[in-house]
């Protein structure tokens, strides 16, 4: 089975409001860790902040997502 914590095909973030909120927490988020002094996690959550751009905008398919998941809505 699929580790479903880090299934960012989910059904949850097909409202892009969802996918725009995820993206933009996670690289603020960078920039406040960067602004604390502490580059470790401003380096980890940058790079959650950039694959989850790229997952939600580029790799997205709203389609699929639907077919993968019909019991789950998806009519959000």
């Amino acid at each position: 089975m699929k580790n479903r914590a880090m299934d960012v095909q989910h059904p949850f973030f097909l409202p892009l409001w969802r996918r725009i909120a995820t993206v933009a927490l996670c690289l603020g988020w960078a920039g406040l860790e960067l602004s604390w002094g502490n580059p470790l996690w401003a380096t980890l959550f940058a790079a959650v902040g950039v694959y989850c751009a790229h997952q939600f905008f580029i790799a997205f398919d709203p389609e699929a997502i639907r077919k993968k998941h019909p019991d789950e809505g998806g009519s959000s």
